[in-house]
């Protein structure tokens, strides 16, 4: 068995792989390192203070003060000229202009503005006197899986499954082909499917390591855990990276400078980064994307790694999005197989 080609052709894409520094840092390193700068700028704090300002004008110390004993809110008392220019450009969320009647001046498709609106009225109404007709009582939850760094990272696993199977994939057959090497593969009694196979096989064996970085970083930095089954989640992972690995052949099967596959790349990879729901929820876009969005492998794998890891489902409730996954590797593979050019 060491000497079937497709044995020794699973070794040298692994040599290949580890020899080279820059790829072991974008496989491993670069989503530690952005599930570290993400989480750290998302990490739970509580709402922050919200900036409001006062036009300076007759009665704005009165409404000033009203509100500079109100929780969460930041004021202060700005001339005409730079209440307009910091309420354009954001900087506030909330203009109160004093007068006989008060004048809220805000952009209203800016959230943080319209909960400055009722925090302001709540502080001035408080302040003329208004007396609450019912007496109420907070009580603060935080649950498990609930925050963004929670969301954030099954989203990166899916993304770096994605970029190591096609750039992987893609960027090695390419560059094989640029150089004549596939053409002398010709000679030998090397099948066609040897060699695509030994990609999936050289990837699979870095798989490990790549999740268990992530996942174990994760853990350790902002106690992410897996809910689910270890088991369950290691076979979605594999299942994602041989459909992408799929998907990456394909790709790479016609193409014939390094020029031509990066633009290829790009063109499959940059829509699922933006619609996947890699970074911020997939159900932001219109009812009628739905359908489109949601058949993207890369939007099934985030799909199936955040049910196992932040809702603890099994394998047996997530066969829509596992059927979505096998279908675009299955697909792939096959129509790779058949178009591959050697030269």
């Amino acid at each position: 068995m060491r000497d079937h080609p497709l044995v020794q052709l699973t070794l040298a894409r692994m040599r290949e792989f580890y020899r080279e520094p820059e790829a072991i840092f974008w496989v491993f390193g670069f989503p530690i390192v952005l599930a570290f700068a993400l989480g750290i700028a998302f990490r739970n704090r509580g709402p922050g203070e919200l900036r409001v300002a006062v036009l300076r004008q007759s009665g704005d110390s009165g409404v000033a003060a009203a509100l500079a004993h109100a929780p969460g809110l930041s004021v202060a008392v700005l001339d005409s000229a730079v209440a307009r220019l910091e309420l354009r450009t954001g900087r506030v969320a909330l203009l109160v202009v004093p007068g006989e009647r008060l004048v809220y001046r805000y952009d209203s498709t800016r959230t943080e503005s319209q909960m400055a609106r009722l925090q302001v009225d709540d502080a001035v109404q408080r302040a003329r006197g208004r007396a609450d007709p019912v007496r109420v009582e907070d009580e603060r939850v935080t649950e498990p899986g609930a925050r963004y760094i929670d969301f954030l990272i099954p989203g990166l696993l899916g993304m770096n499954l994605m970029g190591s199977g096609l750039w992987g994939v893609g960027f090695s057959v390419v560059q094989a082909r640029t150089k004549r090497l596939l053409k002398r593969y010709m000679a030998t009694p090397m099948r066609r499917s040897h060699y695509l196979l030994s990609f999936v096989l050289s990837r699979l064996a870095f798989l490990f390591v790549e999740v268990a970085a992530l996942v174990g970083f994760a853990w350790w930095m902002f106690d992410v855990g897996v809910r689910g089954s270890v088991g369950a989640l290691t076979f979605i992972t594999v299942l994602g990276a041989l459909s992408f690995n799929g998907l990456g052949m394909l790709v790479a099967s016609r193409a014939r400078t390094i020029e031509a596959v990066s633009g290829l790349m790009n063109l499959v990879m940059l829509p699922m980064w933006m619609l996947s729901g890699t970074f911020f929820s997939y159900a932001r876009f219109p009812e009628v994307m739905q359908p489109f969005v949601r058949a993207l492998p890369l939007t099934a794998l985030n799909d199936a790694l955040r049910a196992v890891m932040i809702d603890g489902s099994p394998l047996a409730r997530l066969g829509t999005p596992l059927a979505i996954v096998t279908a675009w590797g299955f697909a792939s593979f096959v129509v790779a197989l058949q178009i591959f050019r050697w030269r």
